[in-house]
């Protein structure tokens, strides 16, 4: 076995808009994962976002999702010494989670030597986080398509141009769950057609940087309704985005959003965060662009 690794694992920002469990993008925000081999049991440490809130033992996400390739593997070093460094913050609708498996899964893939390929990864990932749509653009990098069929998924990676977002992340406590209930089990044939034709926009206008597209593209009616009262502000939010120029969703369930803009993202999110603010709400933003395959990710898997 290899007894040290390092894996850096991207944000993702999912759904963006009409695109439900089956559309997400990788961020240049990252979380970083180092395991090393140790004889004295298993040691954790979190570092930046999370910190006193992740916890540093055996029930650490990461470590959970280490243990299933160990498993899977039949081998497993006698201790491990885990340090997470976060830049992701959780339960912020930037793919934390998905991060946390997926960087467990890589190391724990390359210090037993990488017996799992990039399917297998995908695969037991998403079994174990429940959000393929965050899993896939931190596995292959940039814009992803993924759907299951019949049980396995089949994840279509579109290229786009470069391009940077704003994302701003009001001081909320939302956990994916609770946004989930908020969701109706049946819709009306009309805010399904109604999604259904702006999925397609939304991937040919990311396709083409077709920003005035965006607009109409990142329109929904399956999600975004429904979870506006459960964030303080965010009509006004989203409208204030909009007359800065933007095209504007949730990131994932929220609480974050996300606006997509040729240029003046700073401003942009400086006139969201102050829409936050007249509902209540402290904020904080940043400026990313779209993440491709880290290089250091790309070597854990065969």
């Amino acid at each position: 076995m290899t007894p040290r690794i390092s894996v850096t694992v991207p944000a993702t920002t999912a759904n963006l808009g009409p695109g439900l469990d089956c559309i997400g993008l990788a961020l240049n925000l990252y979380n970083r994962v180092t395991f090393e081999e140790s004889s004295a049991g298993l040691s954790v440490s979190v570092k930046g976002e999370g910190k006193g809130i992740i916890p540093e033992d055996e029930t650490n996400l990461v470590v959970r999702a280490a243990e299933r390739v160990f498993q899977l593997a039949g081998r497993r070093p006698a201790g491990l010494r885990v340090v997470q460094e976060n830049q992701i913050p959780v339960k912020s609708g930037l793919g934390s989670s998905a991060a946390a498996v997926l960087a467990g899964i890589l190391a724990a893939n390359g210090l037993v030597g990488k017996p799992l390929n990039q399917e297998d990864i995908l695969a037991l990932a998403s079994e174990i986080e429940g959000h393929p749509d965050n899993v896939a653009p931190a596995l292959y990098g940039g814009l992803t398509l993924v759907v299951n069929e019949a049980g396995k998924l089949i994840v279509t990676r579109i290229p786009i141009p470069k391009m940077s977002v704003a994302v701003v992340l009001p001081e909320l406590n939302l956990s994916t769950a609770e946004a989930r209930t908020a969701l109706p089990t049946q819709v009306p044939l009309a805010d399904a057609i109604y999604n259904a034709g702006r999925v397609g926009l939304l991937v040919r206008a990311l396709e083409t940087g077709d920003y005035h597209a965006l607009g109409v593209a990142t329109q929904d009616k399956l999600h975004q309704p429904y979870r506006l009262p459960l964030i303080p502000g965010l009509t006004e939010v989203f409208e204030a985005g909009q007359a800065a120029g933007a095209a504007v969703a949730l990131s994932g369930a929220g609480p974050s959003v996300i606006a997509f803009a040729p240029a003046g993202h700073q401003d942009i999110a400086i006139a969201m965060g102050e829409a936050f603010a007249t509902a209540g709400l402290k904020s904080r933003y940043w400026v990313l662009s779209v993440s491709r395959v880290h290089p250091a990710l790309a070597e854990l898997i065969d």
